[in-house]
């Protein structure tokens, strides 16, 4: 039996919307986790005066969250729907979300945004649908949860679907395309099953609505861009770089370069699986072993790209970002350091050309002296040393960032325009 393809689901939600709760009755309902552990958990969380708390703890697997109550780190879970088969990413807080996204390991193909019925839109809510958005989240569900605690009413949930149509229509969402579903995590309304408590509603499942999202199309038309993870040298092989093929093809006896050192070379073998295979696409995971470039020529953050159309090392760009976190505000000449792909590289902020209004993009201000979080903002920026980074419109998996400092994720980002550095 082939394998099912498979797809990244991201799960966001303001903090106490149910996200959790959502994902362990998943997991439960699809067998991927078995009811007697599920019975385990709900007698602990009696115990500990915490009942209902089962199907969160299914993904908070964690000791210390278990006796907070809130979920920490980021889990990633299988489970199986008819058509697809799902890793599940449960973000935390919106800030360990973006390490996650951007790093690549879970550049998720769908979110599910969750909202609580009672509460509708909050504060995380609207954060969570513009990075989703600024992250390149192109498909969306929203799982209107709770609505056990809201007596199932269908005015409540239109209410709640028109408040969260107007939020992700002001960044670009279509709420036509979008599939909006009352359910309950805690209960089970449905998920796997249609809820004769919700008569009223004629939409899908959770279930059946994941099968109608798209597994993405993988970029193999785009230029070849291999972002270094690690650098080997293999006794009787040679120079092994190993890294997660983004865009383009790459096949034996290619011709390379990696940037931004200018080094070339040609594909000799490419591995994966600890096989040879002819070539590689996008989101493979492979090591090549490359002819004529040595273990000191390569390192973490190079990206290898056919040597025709070599990855852009930028002398400048301009970024749009989003603000979320910083103890005081941003001005021209901070430095700190932008993570993207596999690069991690001190950049200093040289213009502050625009703050926007982060709902809509709307011009607040040109030139503001500053920008602090919450704002979104058009900036210019120059790495401290050379960046491989491409615009975000001809390369989109090679176009964005997060920006860190102090050990917390202060900004995130998409690169609009490059002036290129003569290699």
């Amino acid at each position: 039996m082939a394998e099912k393809p498979h797809m990244n689901l991201a799960m966001v939600g303001h903090i106490d919307h149910g996200k959790s709760t959502l994902v362990g009755r998943l997991l439960f309902e699809t067998g991927a986790v078995p009811a007697h552990i599920i019975e385990q958990y709900r007698k602990e969380a009696e115990a500990k005066g915490k009942a209902t708390f089962e199907f969160a703890w299914t993904m908070d697997s964690l000791k210390e969250e278990r006796d907070r109550g809130i979920t920490i780190d980021v889990a990633h879970r299988r489970f199986d729907t008819q058509k697809y088969y799902f890793t599940v990413v449960d973000c935390p807080g919106h800030r360990d979300f973006v390490k996650n996204m951007i790093t690549g390991a879970s550049q998720a193909d769908a979110a599910v945004l969750a909202v609580a019925a009672p509460d509708g839109v909050m504060a995380q809510t609207k954060e969570h649908v513009f990075l989703s958005r600024t992250l390149g989240i192109n498909q969306l569900i929203i799982a209107v949860n709770k609505m056990d605690a809201a007596n199932y009413d269908e005015k409540r949930f239109n209410e709640v679907k028109e408040e969260v149509s107007k939020l992700i229509q002001m960044v670009g969402y279509k709420p036509a395309d979008i599939i909006f579903l009352p359910v309950s995590g805690l209960k089970g309304d449905n998920m796997t099953k249609k809820s004769e408590n919700m008569a009223w509603d004629k939409g899908p499942t959770f279930l059946e609505a994941l099968d109608t999202l798209q597994v993405p199309e993988k970029p193999v038309n785009l230029p070849l861009r291999v972002p270094v993870q690690d650098v080997y040298t293999i006794s009787g092989v040679g120079t092994v770089p190993v890294g997660r093929v983004e865009t383009g093809k790459m096949k034996k006896g290619d011709k390379v370069i990696f940037a931004p050192t200018g080094n070339e070379g040609e594909v000799k073998s490419i591995e994966m699986h600890h096989e040879e295979i002819p070539e590689a696409v996008p989101g493979d995971n492979v090591g090549w072993n490359v002819r004529g470039v040595g273990r000191a020529d390569i390192r973490r953050g190079d990206v290898c790209g056919h040597a025709d159309s070599p990855p852009t090392v930028a002398e400048e760009f301009t970024a749009q970002i989003v603000v979320l976190q910083h103890p005081s505000a941003i001005s021209i000449g901070y430095t700190p350091v932008f993570h993207c792909h596999t690069a991690q590289v001190a950049c200093t902020i040289t213009e502050l050309v625009k703050k926007l209004d982060p709902k809509s993009g709307a011009v607040l201000e040109e030139n503001p002296d500053f920008i602090k979080a919450g704002d979104a903002a058009i900036i210019k920026v120059r790495p401290t040393r050379p960046l491989v980074i491409e615009k975000v419109k001809e390369i989109p998996q090679m176009g964005r960032f997060a920006i860190r400092d102090m050990g917390q994720t202060i900004a995130a980002g998409m690169v609009i325009d490059i002036v290129p550095k003569k290699m």
